[in-house]
């Protein structure tokens, strides 16, 4: 009987990671995270602001209701969405999707590494605890405009001032995810790229800019200083169904230069 179990469970676990190959190579664009893919920023407890951010995309809190600083800061082309059951429903299509990039398997291990000066191409990477990036990172499609780039951050992700991630040979940014297992904070004046979901807060010091991304703190909370975030690309109608896919097999779990 225990043989029994064992072939079925083999061979259940054989059939999801084979859905899962397939769901993740018919991934629309940005189509990942859901209704969070709309969101600019998306906080857990709070969003503080202060200075002139530009949000281009919605703005929303949940379970917490506490956003401030919205003037001086602008929501462009987006809602507001303060513990409300759009921003629930958000938060949830976030942690899905968390735990859907946390559950792929790495092709590289760059823990101890600091990310600038490195040239990736598209692959999921993976730190064991905390990732920095001085300088500049350059991701590499490789011609291919769907290429998808994971981040996996056991701990905290800190980029020091000034730093960038450079995109370049057909990378439109839509598929860069930073799935951080704690806090995310971005140095001064970073020109950063692709959707950071941090477990629990991310910090944009002053005039740290994300481009084709979004901040998504799942607990905590989002804290900017005169930011622009500017998502880009919106999944489209249809991608909850790939979704979907990913988290019955992943489960769920909780200024930009251009070439």
């Amino acid at each position: 009987m225990e043989r029994m179990v064992t072939v079925v469970k083999c061979e259940f676990l054989c059939f999801a990671a084979t859905l899962a190959s397939a769901c993740l190579h018919s991934q629309a664009i940005g189509s990942f995270l859901g209704t969070a893919g709309s969101f600019a920023v998306l906080g857990g407890s709070t969003v503080t602001n202060t200075g002139p951010s530009v949000l281009n995309g919605d703005l929303g809190v949940w379970p917490g209701s506490a956003i401030t600083g919205f003037p001086p800061g602008l929501v462009v082309g987006g809602s507001t969405y303060l513990g409300t059951a759009e921003a629930q429903q958000a938060q949830n299509d976030a942690a899905t999707a968390y735990g859907v990039f946390a559950g792929m398997a790495p092709n590289a291990n760059l823990t101890g590494m600091n990310l600038g000066g490195l040239t990736l191409t598209p692959g999921v990477y993976n730190f064991t605890s905390s990732a920095f990036l001085t300088g500049t990172l350059t991701l590499d499609s490789l011609g291919d405009p769907n290429a998808l780039f994971v981040f996996q951050i056991g701990s905290t992700l800190i980029t020091a001032s000034d730093a960038s991630v450079l995109s370049i040979n057909g990378t439109n940014g839509c598929n860069i995810y930073w799935q951080v297992g704690s806090s995310a904070t971005l140095g001064t004046g970073t020109d950063f790229e692709g959707s950071i979901l941090a477990l629990t807060s991310i910090t944009l010091n002053t005039n740290a800019d994300i481009m084709n991304g979004r901040a998504l703190a799942l607990n905590g909370a989002v804290t900017l200083d005169s930011n622009t975030i500017t998502p880009g690309c919106i999944p489209a109608p249809g991608a909850g169904l790939l979704l979907a896919c990913s988290a019955f097999v992943c489960g769920r779990s909780a200024r930009r230069r251009t070439a």
